[in-house]
């Protein structure tokens, strides 16, 4: 199975931390009344545990993972990214190296919102994966 097509309910039941009926509870609640990510929902039933989706979701992206609570934020830094924006896509900036912006998000960016962030920032974007509640605690405390 190619990671990067694989879908996340998929690699979870590969990886065997979800059985195929709990994927199927959470799929029926996502396209019901739950308009939220399929990992949340799975968190919020109880099935997973957040970093379990974290450890898919690095997998399914292929990109790396990045404990935010044990990096050493930059308010500027982080206040590259208004508030607002960084609250509503769970993204946090982490550090800036010339023109390059490193940030974190609990959901892969699209690539018009990635587009969107660079131009934002004037930076380019390199991204990383990492736990929503770290990523919400971050964003507390920077800004």
């Amino acid at each position: 199975m190619d990671a990067y097509k694989a879908l996340l309910g998929e690699i979870l039941i590969q990886r065997r931390c979800l059985n195929r009926a709990q994927l199927e509870d959470a799929l029926k609640l996502q396209s019901g009344k739950e308009n939220s990510f399929i990992g949340e929902i799975l968190v919020k039933l109880g099935y997973l545990e957040e970093q379990d989706i974290v450890t898919a979701l690095v997998i399914q992206q292929g990109q790396g993972y990045i404990a935010v609570n044990k990096y050493a934020l930059d308010s500027a830094i982080v206040r590259l990214i208004p508030r607002e924006w960084a609250q509503k896509e769970k993204v946090i900036a982490l550090d800036r190296i010339g023109n390059i912006l490193s940030v974190a998000m609990a959901h892969p960016l699209t690539e018009d919102k990635k587009r969107f962030l660079g131009a934002l920032t004037k930076c380019a974007i390199a991204t990383f994966i990492a736990a929503k509640t770290q990523i919400e605690d971050a964003i507390m405390r920077h800004y």
